[in-house]
């Protein structure tokens, strides 16, 4: 049995135990795509009956962690709109790429068929004032790590993280693509645009192993470029309660 078959089989079984009222699941994440390593979670998206309601649960399941994602199957419609306002949709990439562990009555099908049309459709595009506020926090994150002297490592590193995140934001607004956090930034960006995206990530890994921030910098001001250029006087932003 392979890894994957025997995270197949673990899920199905936490499925059954747990949620034996459920209507269908699937295993997503790391696993579903092959690229799961020996400290991988299990990401779980259940659908439920309607009277169960809708969360998130991490549980520990023989030893594994295991992330679940539970939802009533009337609330899926409404859940997928505000997973895809957060440009990320990591519940619908669960359901439109993961795998099948039971689907009873073809909840899990039609589901998937919602996922994969809202991936086709792609993350909302950015208004007017998020793209002069993106513009804004990139260019003074920027500011920053430039005005950073290498002496002072702590400072240098997070000011570059928050570079390679705002970057990354703006990257893939900039070509209508799916955004991420943690492992998946790299691997949206770099979806998005191999050429600008390996230009980020090699630029923050220089700062990181040689306390040079040169070569991000450079791929930030192509990155803004591309955008409209720095702003900094000038942008002015409203505050509602």
């Amino acid at each position: 049995m392979s890894d994957q078959e025997a995270a197949m089989a673990q899920a199905g079984r936490l499925v059954e135990e747990l949620f034996p009222h459920a209507l269908g699941a699937v295993l997503g994440g790391s696993v579903a795509q092959g690229r799961a390593r020996p400290a991988s979670d299990l990401d779980i998206g259940v659908l439920l009956p309607d009277s169960a309601g809708s969360g998130r649960q991490v549980i520990r399941h023989d030893g594994r962690l295991v992330e679940l994602f539970l939802n009533a199957v009337g609330d899926i419609p409404r859940f997928f709109e505000w997973d895809r306002a957060r440009r990320r949709a990591t519940v619908v990439f669960v359901y439109a790429h993961g795998l099948i562990l039971d689907d009873l009555d073809g909840h899990v099908a039609r589901t998937r068929q919602l996922a994969e049309e809202v991936v086709a459709l792609g993350p909302p595009s950015l208004t007017a004032d998020q793209w002069r506020h993106g513009r804004y926090v990139l260019t003074c994150h920027l500011d920053d790590l430039m005005d950073t002297p290498a002496a002072s490592r702590h400072e240098q590193l997070v000011v570059a993280d928050h570079v390679l995140r705002q970057a990354a934001e703006l990257t893939t607004a900039h070509h209508g693509a799916w955004t991420g956090i943690g492992k998946w930034l790299p691997r949206r960006l770099l979806e998005a645009d191999p050429e600008l995206g390996e230009a980020l990530l090699d630029g923050y890994q220089t700062v990181a192993e040689q306390a040079d921030a040169a070569l991000l910098a450079a791929a930030v001001k192509r990155l803004l470029d591309l955008i409209g250029g720095p702003l900094r006087e000038g942008y002015s932003n409203s505050w509602q309660a």
